[in-house]
């Protein structure tokens, strides 16, 4: 299951992409880079979200080999 930082971080990807191909189409250089750094912003939160989902679920399951 995903966490709300994996979301968010897929939906700035998304819309990062988005506003680099209309950057694109109107040959808006500030948009195309605008989109640039949403996508790579959303990436790096995508990835700490994934990060902190992996090290909860090992805890989870430490604390799941410890009850037995």
């Amino acid at each position: 299951m995903w966490n709300k930082d994996e979301i968010k971080g897929k939906t700035d990807e998304v819309a990062g992409r988005a506003k680099q191909a209309v950057g694109s189409a109107t040959e808006n250089k500030d948009m195309q880079a605008e989109g640039e750094a949403q996508e790579v912003g959303g990436a790096l939160q995508g990835g700490v979200g994934k990060a902190r989902r992996k090290v909860g679920e090992a805890i989870k399951d430490v604390g799941d080999a410890i009850k037995r």
